[in-house]
């Protein structure tokens, strides 16, 4: 069995791995009032919509 490999052009588990690293470096340290805050503005800055609302 022969494979071809491709070259990706999107490294979606890469990103999501980058995303994460940004978030918990931003929120480390954080209370969870600050943290409510945090994801509040970051919400609000996306036009996003929590789960389930």
């Amino acid at each position: 069995m022969v494979t071809n490999k491709k070259d990706k052009q999107f490294d979606a588990v890469k990103m999501m791995r980058e995303i994460r690293e940004k978030i918990s470096a931003d929120t480390q340290n954080m209370t969870f009032e600050e943290l409510k805050v945090y994801i509040k503005k970051k919400l609000a800055d996306n036009n996003s919509k929590l789960v389930g609302q």
